[in-house]
């Protein structure tokens, strides 16, 4: 039985148009702003949500993160989705959501986890001087960074490398890493299995 895919987005969509170009279109697109992301979406017949956290109170203190979570997680229940991808998502959801979507949340990161976790993985990476970095693909859970490894590709750090070039090519290997673990969870979950069968390669042989 085909499960319904749900991605999260706050951006430009590169990430779902890598989804879309290896026949992965998901049911829904979530939003936390505007942003072109949703234009992609609509342009291939998916529906666009938008869940605009300037109704919850922006990006001030205030920020309802609890009732912003438990919604947004009632909006892909309601549309029947069974796994969800962030994609570029930039709202830190309450440990509701995950409860929602056990084990159903996955993500990507521009370091080889456990290294460099947060928001400035690819600057950090610099600062550190090591000789290689990459992608990693993982369970998302409440701890930002933090979920079981589903899989990683490795990208050199390169003489000359400034924070926005490395991060471009580790994005470049990310847009084919992260369609291809999407698919295979997505698999996995048609068969009666988990998306953390999925065997941790950090490497094609």
């Amino acid at each position: 039985m085909a499960v319904a895919l749900g991605v999260l987005v706050s951006g430009s969509g590169t990430i779902l148009e890598a989804f879309v170009d290896r026949d992965l279109v998901p049911s829904v697109v979530a939003s936390d702003r505007p942003c072109r992301a949703l234009a992609i979406a609509r342009d291939v017949g998916v529906e666009a949500l938008l869940l605009d956290r300037a109704a919850y109170g922006g990006f001030a203190q205030g920020f309802e993160r609890e009732r912003y979570s438990v919604e947004l997680a009632a909006a892909l229940a309601a549309r029947g989705v069974g796994l969800v991808a962030m994609a570029g998502f930039g709202t830190v959801l309450a440990p509701s959501f995950f409860a929602a979507f056990p084990g159903r949340v996955l993500n990507t990161h521009p370091s080889l986890l456990p290294a460099f976790k947060g928001w400035h993985a690819v600057a950090a990476t610099l600062a550190a001087g090591v000789a290689e970095t990459g992608c990693t693909v993982h369970l998302a859970t409440e701890a930002l960074d933090d979920g079981p490894i589903l899989a990683q590709r490795r990208v050199p750090v390169l003489a000359g490398d400034d924070e926005a070039g490395l991060h471009e090519r580790i994005k470049a290997v990310e847009r084919a890493l992260y369609p291809e673990v999407v698919a295979r969870a997505l698999a996995l979950l048609a068969a009666g299995r988990e998306p953390a069968d999925l065997a941790l390669d950090r490497e094609p042989a």
